[in-house]
């Protein structure tokens, strides 16, 4: 063991509070993500659009997004860090109004649209504080406790969601939310000190040459390519999920939300630990082992036929353990290649890629695979090979980008 590994800094009363915040800020993020496809059933019935309409209304958040974090690039590094999450989460919290108050197709898009805008940049702004306020040997638990948030999302966030929809209105879901949202912009206002240390580092420059210079950093993208593939291959499998797990596993409609609800607390369960093993014993190492468990969790998933409860639910949250601790993993290394003056631009960019890789994962996997006259799915299996393909490429990607982090320290 190196002594880096043998000891790891302690986190302050302070930064515990931090992680808390950002925690439940990407809690909402993810829950607003995630309860469009969850309300398809009552939206499409309840507006009358078509199939092909409400994926547009899906796709346009991603899209809206990915635009969004490419134009934050710019100023992302000239401002504290605070201020713009203060205005991104804003403006994503009057897209939830609007989708609050939306009452046809149109509207619901305009707010999808503005969700979207403000909301898919919260995270590179979060991940940028990290960044700023960790050490690199904290880091590791930190995205452990981050990562909760999208646990957390199946476990409570979709449930509360479906319940709210189903009993009262699908308007409520997106009201409740607002109004907790609401209540973390008011904690962030005056309990978080302001982040402006990168400023004092910070070179006057132009904003176009700013966003230039990222683009040229070949470092930058190796960190760029390994999230794009690690988004793409994990949304591709995911995307006909619960179409593979009722029709051809056996899994009813009533016992996917318990099937989702166990993944969920698995990954909450194990992130924290997964953090804190990144830490002790290198971020690299503990990404191939996941990396090497979700392959073949993936194998075993996509060639399963009509087997046990119990056994789809086991694999299924390996599969999530297995994901959930490649994304510890890289996200934490990644924080470590950006120059201080460049991170808020860095995690902008990378938000930016990630959304739209998020966009085709989807449009690609309706290519490898399709649905037969019965209603089983078909070249899941394939869809599987190929995931397991761009999971292969990644290892490679995280070895060279250790190998970045390295010469930096």
């Amino acid at each position: 063991m190196t002594p880096d590994q043998l000891k790891i800094s302690p986190l302050s009363s302070y930064q515990k509070w931090i992680i808390a915040i950002l925690v439940l800020l990407l809690f909402t993020i993810v829950v607003d993500y995630m309860t469009l496809p969850a309300l398809s059933a009552i939206l499409l019935s309840e507006l009358e659009i078509t199939t092909k309409q409400f994926g547009l209304l899906v796709s346009v958040y991603a899209f809206s997004a990915g635009i969004s974090g490419l134009l934050a690039t710019g100023f992302a590094d000239s401002f504290d860090r605070k201020k713009l999450l203060l205005v991104y989460y804003g403006g994503f919290l009057i897209g939830m109004v609007l989708c609050a108050t939306a009452s046809s197709l149109t509207a619901l898009i305009t707010g999808r649209i503005v969700a979207g805008t403000f909301g898919g940049v919260v995270a590179s702004i979060c991940f940028a504080i990290v960044a700023d306020l960790f050490k690199v040997d904290q880091r590791g638990r930190v995205m452990g406790y981050v990562q909760m948030a999208f646990a957390a999302s199946l476990v409570a966030g979709l449930p509360l969601t479906l319940y709210l929809a189903t009993n009262f209105n699908w308007h409520v879901t997106y009201w409740i939310f607002f109004g907790f949202g609401l209540f973390l912009l008011i904690i962030i206002l005056f309990r978080i000190n302001p982040i402006r240390e990168h400023l004092l580092i910070s070179e006057k420059e132009n904003l176009l040459r700013h966003s230039f210079k990222m683009v040229r950093n070949r470092d930058y993208w190796t960190v760029f390519l390994n999230n794009i593939l690690l988004v793409l291959g994990d949304a591709m499998f995911m995307t006909f999920g619960s179409a593979y797990s009722t029709n051809n596993l056996g899994i009813s409609l009533d016992d996917l939300p318990l099937l989702y609800g166990i993944g969920g607390v698995a990954t909450l369960v194990f992130s924290p630990f997964i953090g804190q093993l990144s830490d002790r014993f290198g971020k690299l190492l503990v990404f191939l082992v996941g990396t090497a468990f979700a392959m073949l969790m993936v194998l075993l998933y996509s060639n399963l036929g009509t087997v046990p409860f119990w056994l789809v639910v086991l694999l299924h949250s390996l599969l999530f353990v297995g994901i959930n601790s490649r994304m510890i993993t890289s996200t934490a290394l990644a924080t470590v290649v950006p120059d201080q003056p460049d991170r808020g631009a860095f995690m902008a960019l990378d938000s930016s890629f990630q959304q739209v890789a998020g966009g085709v994962a989807a449009a690609a996997a309706g290519l490898i695979v399709y649905q037969a006259s019965d209603g089983t799915i078909h070249g899941y299996s394939q869809l599987g090979l190929v995931v397991i393909a761009t999971m292969t490429v990644t290892i490679g990607l995280m070895i060279s980008i250790n190998q970045i982090v390295k010469k930096r320290k």
